[in-house]
């Protein structure tokens, strides 16, 4: 089996940091939803608090990864000014001129919410730590924000999915 070069980098691009993504995801929302302090003991609490943390920095990580490969590599490659190029073909049949008029643009602006949603989230899980226990409010509102950066992601990545299923990279 042989990749090209662009099925290289769509490969890492998409299912590769997609997969660190989702993760990175699950273990962090495992985290934060179970650090509540009637299900704590506390050698429990040492234990989750460093899953957490390594569940919420390698879905920040994995989210920076996919945005800046998917902006930097892969995007300039979809948007080629040549005829045969996905942003042509999809511009070419009024049928599937909206997943570029809106697919491809929440891909290229919203998605961008979900690293900074994500980092944001590894930040306050390493600078509270377990201490997010005791803070009711700020571990929903995390939970929230982790949340938020997954649904942005997610919605992205659906997009890209369907836009390569109907107008693939060569």
């Amino acid at each position: 089996m042989s990749f090209t070069h662009h099925e290289f980098w769509t490969l890492i691009h998409g299912m590769v940091l997609g997969a660190v993504f989702l993760l990175g995801f699950a273990g962090g929302l495992e985290g934060l939803w179970s650090l509540r302090p009637h299900l704590m003991t506390p050698e429990g609490i040492r234990g989750r608090a460093l899953r957490l943390k390594i569940g919420v920095t390698a879905m920040a990580v994995a989210a920076w990864g996919t945005v800046l490969t998917g902006t930097w590599i892969v995007y300039p490659w979809y948007r080629e000014d040549v005829p045969d190029s996905p942003r042509s073909v999809l511009l070419a049949d009024p049928a599937t001129a909206q997943w570029h008029h809106f697919g491809m643009e929440w891909k290229e602006h919203v998605a961008w919410l979900s690293p900074i949603l994500a980092t944001t989230v590894a930040f306050i899980v390493l600078y509270y730590g377990a201490g997010l226990i005791r803070h009711e409010r700020l571990r929903k509102t995390t939970l929230a924000l982790f949340v938020l950066a997954f649904a942005f992601a997610a919605v992205a990545g659906l997009f890209g999915a369907l836009i390569t299923k109907t107008a693939p990279l060569l």
